[in-house]
């Protein structure tokens, strides 16, 4: 399982790679292998600024619909377009090119808050 060294992560399964005040937000190579072949995203929270841990979208899967929750508060600024016609994309790459969306945080402090690669992976493993 990949789990990546740079990036912060939820128990619900995000990541967070922090970009100055703006962050990309997607799910975890766990998540996209627990949730199996993704066929939508829909995000409908652009241009909204929400709270840490209110949900920013669901993921469908063939057997499953999931939401998708702000790892920390922020304002939802971009959502990747391309996951529209290739939402398998995230189940390919989940920490490259299947990032979901890009946010403006709010509070960068709240990043503390989350969890590390190390700890992540204590979670998953538990």
């Amino acid at each position: 399982m990949n789990i990546p060294a740079g990036l912060k992560y939820t128990k619900d399964h995000e990541w967070i790679r922090v970009e100055g005040d703006e962050a990309f937000i997607g799910i975890t190579d766990f998540a996209q292998k627990e949730l199996g072949d993704i066929v939508f995203i829909e995000v409908d929270t652009l241009d909204e600024e929400l709270d840490a841990e209110e949900t920013f979208g669901t993921i469908e899967a063939v057997k499953t619909v999931s939401d998708l929750f702000m790892p920390v508060s922020g304002t939802v600024i971009e959502f990747n377009e391309s996951l529209e016609d290739a939402p398998e994309t995230v189940n390919k790459d989940p920490y490259g090119e299947g990032w979901i969306v890009k946010v403006k945080i709010a509070d960068t402090a709240q990043l503390d808050g989350l969890l590390d690669a190390d700890a992540y992976k204590a979670l998953v493993e538990a």
